[in-house]
């Protein structure tokens, strides 16, 4: 009787994962060519965004002799009662302008010539700015959420105008309406490919990525399905294969056709297809398995152990500076002259043994136990569409997180931070996701060949599964 009742569960489970493959595979299959095509264009183009240097590099040059407002003068206009997170000055058209962004609140700017809050920037005026540096600058239009900029990363700065250069890489600047800062740009390039790229690939579609948790949970799910419609046809390809009792004419496979490309396919692309399909389901960080990245502001507050609001060094004007950065470092002054090409110059550089004296406040309940100079890439800190800053301080603890923290150790600037969880993130999600391991990133060509190889392998499964079900259904409908 037992046996019997196996036989018959077997067989219901069995038949039970046929029709979720048949039925719910074509839906997926579909998704699935999404996803190979999309994936091989951001390999490519990543989705835009905008460094620091590109965002300098919009700026024009400091007016020296238009700053008239010290940078404690200007903490102390805006109520500050300690230093705050970070003290930038920059230019916002022909008016030098200090930028402050306190630990928690709102950012703030204000002029540095008369002390004037700058809010509530008109169309206008943001184009006028940006006619400083770009004559053929125009205003396009005011959006509050685009395509472009529908991430909560932006809602500080909203609404926003975007402004378009009208240069050869059709360059349009979202500049912020509450404060004139200039937060992202796109090219033409990155709009037309991220259609075919990123936005397909994460489902980024401004309606439903404005509402971030529907969207986390529509990704979820649909991964989640995904998953168990490839598992299910593994193992039903793998059952379907004969090695000793062979099918007519010696064929491994019962298949003809687009069935015969959908099962070889399946078969030889099926472990980098679930691969894919658990780790893009994993990026989503379900049940919150993986820690956040941001740093407590208490430990940047120990880091920079500011005195007070007085900032000592004096400004030294230089040529081609697009921004001053003020700072602390474990109690010591830090002046840094940026241009677009990043660090031109630094007022009162940190030592190695000071920044390291530093650092160890970051977590003062744990111990460090780890400590190198990175001079070359590795494991965990590595470029991709963006260049790495090499060399780098990396300071490891004992904490129960096992944080390691990157810091910049010609200004002691924290470049990033990851516990235990973030660096299995980087092989559960980056390394299954991207196949960006050593051997592979070391040699561009070949890390290019094997994932446009996948890619094609998966595109043959899924795009013979589009088939094969469109088929089905037809005469399903038919009949």
């Amino acid at each position: 009787m037992s046996r019997r009742l196996l036989r018959s569960g077997s067989r219901w489970l069995l038949r039970w994962l046929y029709l979720i493959h048949r039925w719910i595979g074509i839906a997926t299959c579909l998704l699935f060519a999404i996803w190979f095509i999309s994936g091989v264009v951001m390999m490519y183009v990543a989705f835009p965004g905008l460094s620091e240097d590109e965002r300098r590099g919009f700026l024009p040059a400091l007016d020296w002799p238009a700053v008239q407002l010290a940078p404690d003068a200007a903490l102390r206009l805006v109520g500050q009662q300690d230093w705050p997170r970070s003290l930038r000055l920059e230019m916002l058209g022909a008016e030098p302008v200090y930028r402050v962004q306190p630990y928690s609140g709102a950012a703030l700017a204000l002029s540095a010539r008369d002390g004037r809050v700058i809010q509530d920037v008109s169309a206008a005026e943001a184009e006028a700015a940006m006619q400083m540096r770009f004559p053929a600058a125009r205003f396009v239009e005011t959006v509050e959420r685009d395509q472009w900029s529908v991430t909560a990363r932006f809602n500080p700065h909203r609404p926003l105008h975007v402004l378009a250069l009208n240069d050869a890489a059709h360059t349009e600047l979202y500049v912020s309406a509450v404060s004139g800062e200039i937060v992202l740009d796109t090219t033409r390039r990155e709009r037309f490919w991220n259609w075919l790229g990123s936005i397909p690939h994460w489902i980024y579609f401004t309606p439903l990525r404005a509402d971030a948790p529907l969207w986390r949970d529509v990704v979820l799910w649909l991964s989640g399905i995904s998953i168990v419609v490839a598992a299910s046809g593994i193992w039903i390809g793998i059952q379907r294969i004969r090695l000793r009792r062979r099918y007519a004419r010696g064929r491994l496979s019962p298949y003809r056709g687009w069935m015969l490309w959908h099962h070889w396919a399946g078969l030889i692309g099926s472990v980098t297809l679930l691969a894919w399909i658990v780790s893009g389901w994993i990026s989503m960080n379900p049940n919150a398995w993986f820690s956040s990245r941001n740093l407590a502001p208490e430990a940047l507050q120990r880091y920079a152990a500011a005195p007070g609001l007085d900032f000592p060094l004096p400004l030294t004007a230089q040529a081609g500076v697009h921004e001053l950065r003020f700072g602390w470092l474990g109690g010591q002054p830090v002046l840094q002259y940026l241009g677009p090409q990043g660090l031109l110059a630094i007022s009162s550089v940190p030592t190695a043994d000071h920044v390291l004296r530093a650092a160890r406040t970051l977590l003062p309940m744990a111990r460090p136990v780890l400590q190198e100079m990175l001079q070359a890439e590795d494991a965990y800190w590595y470029s991709h569409h963006h260049r790495r800053v090499l060399p780098v301080l990396r300071i490891g603890f004992d904490d129960p997180a096992a944080t390691w923290f990157h810091i910049d150790p010609r200004n002691g600037d924290i470049l990033g931070s990851m516990d235990a969880t973030r660096r299995g993130y980087r092989w559960w999600f980056n390394a299954l996701h991207s196949f960006d391991f050593a051997f592979l990133r070391h040699y561009p060509p070949t890390w290019e060949i094997v994932l446009w190889g996948f890619s094609l392998i998966g595109l043959a499964a899924s795009a013979s599964g589009v088939v094969i079900g469109w088929r089905r259904l037809q005469r399903k409908l038919s009949g």
